[in-house]
């Protein structure tokens, strides 16, 4: 149970103010789906934190940290330019996107952003710490939708009532500055 609590705690605080939720708020403004993304969410920490768990001391000592610069900043800026653009909407067909399509992005999105974050690497040192892996990997997950659900369900809200092309211009700039700051400084900002 230690390792159960200790990690959903490290996690969930850890999260708090990350780029991965202002991600969670960007896809769901993008697919207005918030419970495709919520589960995307869920999936991909499951799966990201596994692999943290199992194989990521191995990985951080293999992958070159300028690599995961120019990766970790060009994604960000992809993705804050992919929010400007408006989904196209034919009142007759209502939207393109599916919630199996919101999903599948989600969960492909989420993983790829995890990797190198803040919380995947207190996964792989809260699975060195702990024995338990599996209560590790459940515990990092339960912390990510802590902190990243009420994103996900209240950004949808407050969509509804703020000018959507507003919020999506502002998640769409602070995704590029995330973006550049990785580009600029190595990304230590985004790593605090």
């Amino acid at each position: 149970m230690e390792a159960l609590a200790v990690s959903t705690l490290v996690v969930a605080l850890a999260e708090i103010g990350d780029k991965t939720q202002l991600l969670a708020l960007a896809l769901t403004l993008r697919y207005r789906s918030p419970w495709p993304v919520a589960a995307g969410i869920l999936v991909a920490t499951l799966a990201n934190h596994a692999v943290a768990g199992a194989v990521g001391a191995a990985v951080a000592a293999h992958v070159d940290p300028q690599w995961m610069r120019w990766i970790l900043g060009a994604s960000f800026i992809a993705m804050g330019l992919w929010v400007l653009v408006p989904d196209r909407l034919d009142e007759d067909e209502g939207p393109r996107t599916t919630a199996r399509g919101a999903f599948l992005a989600t969960t492909l999105t989420f993983f790829v952003v995890e990797i190198g974050d803040k919380t995947q690497v207190a996964t792989v040192a809260l699975a060195a710490d702990y024995a338990p892996l599996i209560a590790v990997v459940i515990g990092t997950t339960i912390g990510m939708m802590i902190a990243n659900l009420p994103v996900v369900f209240l950004g949808d809200r407050i969509t509804r009532v703020i000018p959507l092309g507003l919020v999506r211009k502002a998640a769409a700039a602070l995704l590029i500055v995330l973006g550049v700051l990785a580009l600029l400084d190595g990304g230590e900002l985004l790593h605090l």
